[in-house]
């Protein structure tokens, strides 16, 4: 039989997330962001959940074609640009939208030859300071675009950079809906402000709502202010489980130690299980002893350190586990429990978003439909 490990992938949880960033945000029309090959999940395993979206935004030029190839007809937005000159050739022949950020990129376009005009989305660096144009240079920027035929429509866009919390005690995205607002005050086109976070937190706000909200880590279950609030507070479902099995069982004695650099020493007598999963599968190898995880549903901790191909459990309070007892190393427990990706990701030190994409490609992947 092969190695007990998978990630099921939840196509109704996935659809029901998308459907809240669309309630959350009611007059505006939705991003499915599926970059990072969906967070981990895999392009082709949510797009049928994700059909309901207005339309794709991703970062590649690869995982548009394989949108294309699905058969989604609708717009795909690359969210950083093209990357050099001759990927506007594939954004004419695929019908892509794409961002422009930088100076080269327009120029890139003046020189372009196409029978049909690109829809680009000009965006602002209203104080990420990672992409886009100054406030003060945005302008001249959109003006530029504007007297080229090889443009059709121009949408404007920002990132929010503290949507998720606070920004140095206060309102964490007021410095930056006033430089957007200032400098595009009398522009055309449709805007684009909102992450997750803020379709979550700030979408009611009238100087947030725009024409469309970028759905990214919401969609997948993940909550971008954890732990201030969790999944049951944003009505969010895990879109993803990864689980294995029990595939040993040990008694400990009181001063013996478990895993590499015996980083765990038991204080009493003990029963551990050994879990087939580790940092080779994408499960954090700095987790510390006491990262929360299931074993047939019930809450217990990891011991010692994560080595390459598995971990070890505490199974002193659950003395019904035995070999083949399934383990739910984050998502959907087997009987409607859930552990929380964005818990597993604070005990490590990390991001639900990082464990999302880190699961690696010897994990097998199981679909649920969409039912």
């Amino acid at each position: 039989m092969p190695r007990p490990i998978e990630a099921l992938i939840h196509q109704a949880a996935l659809a029901h997330n998308l459907a809240r960033a669309r309630a959350l945000a009611p007059d505006a029309q939705v991003w499915a962001v599926v970059k990072a090959n969906a967070y981990g999940h895999g392009i082709e395993n949510v797009f049928e959940a994700f059909r309901a979206a207005d339309g794709f935004a991703l970062l590649d030029l690869d995982e548009a074609q394989r949108l294309r190839q699905l058969g989604w007809r609708g717009p795909i937005l690359l969210l950083e640009g093209c990357f050099e000159a001759r990927d506007l050739e594939l954004c004419s022949r695929l019908k892509l939208w794409h961002a422009v950020h930088c100076e080269q990129q327009i120029d890139w376009l003046a020189m372009h030859k196409t029978h049909e005009p690109h829809r680009v989305f000009l965006k602002m660096n209203s104080g990420m300071n990672r992409l886009g144009f100054m406030p003060q240079a945005f302008r001249a920027a959109w003006t530029r675009l504007n007297a080229l035929p090889q443009v059709d429509e121009i949408s404007l866009m920002t990132h929010f950079s503290d949507a998720d919390a606070k920004r140095f005690g206060q309102d964490g995205i007021a410095h930056q809906v006033a430089a957007f607002q200032a400098a595009t005050a009398d522009l055309p086109g449709e805007r684009s402000l909102s992450n997750s976070a803020a379709t979550l937190r700030y979408n009611q706000r009238s100087e947030v709502r725009a024409d469309w909200v970028r759905a990214g880590i919401m969609s997948y279950g993940g909550v971008p202010d954890f732990p201030e609030h969790d999944q049951g507070h944003w009505d969010l479902k895990p879109g993803m489980t990864l689980r294995s099995e029990i595939i040993g069982i040990q008694q400990l004695q009181p001063g013996d130690t478990v895993g590499y650099g015996s980083g765990f020493t038991a204080d009493r007598a003990m029963r551990i299980g050994t879990v087939a999963c580790g940092y080779a599968d994408g499960y954090p190898r700095h987790c510390p002893t006491g990262t929360p995880v299931l074993v047939e549903g019930q809450r217990t901790r990891t011991i010692g350190r994560v080595s390459m191909d598995m971990l070890a459990v505490d199974l002193s309070e659950l003395p019904q586990a035995a070999l083949g007892s399934e383990v739910t190393l984050w998502g959907q427990g087997p009987k409607g429990q859930v552990l929380p990706i964005d818990e597993v990701a604070r005990a490590a030190g990390t991001i639900g978003y990082e464990l999302m994409c880190a699961i690696t490609r010897r994990v097998p992947v199981t679909v649920e439909p969409l039912t």
